[in-house]
């Protein structure tokens, strides 16, 4: 996969697909490989551009602390490098609030907004999910890591299904063997920019099409916080899976691939 060096950082990214550019922008802790599942389905349709983002994967992993306008600057000055005016952003969890942040900081590059589980500002308790995150990267082997990191993103449905509950050991077991593994310091950069996040009162300044999707029942991210967002951009359409967890697109992902390539066939 390709690196290229911007905001002072170098960057590993992948492209997939042909037409209309869309830009990935994944969630805390995770690399770009974590997007196939959907990225099989929409590079039918769109060229999609994954990265991995600074502090994870093959980018590099500066010191900390971290910020999401700090990393919007990165997906702004990666679309840049590849000749890109402007595209359509689908960020997840930590990429979500980045995504947040790349329309608000580069308004002209932004087409269409696909924020999966995102949030504008963090209340005490995901302050305390976000620091007890750190904590348990500072102390647990890889496997236990992943697997508190399960805990907090699927859904009982997904616990309770066999075939699934195999996947989620499976998930571990390949946590422990992975040759990269995200540095501590990696994690505390990223997990200080969920934290400090705030765009409350620039929401509004956001007027592109947006679709804001999670699961009812995230624990980690709640729903008001997805309400929240929406509340605040005004051509927003919120959607929230029922029986679904922080992971609803892989908990519900034939629905969820085809509703957002459809949505965005529309709005982009």
């Amino acid at each position: 996969m390709p690196i290229t060096t911007v905001n002072g950082i170098k960057l590993n990214y992948q492209e997939r697909g042909k037409g209309k550019p869309l830009l990935l922008i994944m969630g805390i802790t995770a690399d770009l490989s974590v997007w196939e599942k959907h990225v099989s389905f929409w590079e039918q349709n769109y060229r999609c551009i994954l990265f991995d983002n600074r502090g994870v994967g093959l980018s590099d992993k500066p010191e900390g602390p971290y910020t999401t306008a700090q990393m919007a600057d990165d997906g702004a000055a990666l679309l840049k490098s590849l000749g890109i005016e402007n595209a359509a952003i689908v960020g997840v969890s930590m990429g979500g609030a980045i995504a947040l942040q790349l329309a608000i900081r580069h308004q002209e590059m932004v087409n269409a907004l696909v924020l999966m589980c995102p949030w504008a500002s963090c209340d005490r308790k995901a302050e305390a999910i976000f620091t007890h995150m750190m904590h348990a990267k500072a102390h647990l082997r890889p496997e236990h890591f992943s697997n508190f990191v399960q805990t907090l993103i699927f859904h009982k449905s997904t616990w309770d299904d066999d075939q699934e509950y195999d996947g989620l050991v499976q998930g571990q077991k390949e946590a422990a063997l992975a040759e990269i593994q995200q540095p501590l310091h990696g994690l505390e950069g990223q997990a200080h920019a969920c934290i400090s996040h705030n765009v409350v009162e620039q929401l509004p300044s956001i007027k592109v099409p947006a679709l804001i999707i999670g699961g009812k029942e995230d624990q980690f991210i709640p729903e008001w916080m997805a309400k929240e967002v929406a509340h605040g951009i005004s051509k927003s359409e919120l959607h929230l899976y029922e029986d679904a967890g922080h992971a609803f697109h892989w908990e519900k992902l034939d629905d969820f691939n085809t509703r957002v390539l459809n949505w965005l066939n529309m709005n982009y």
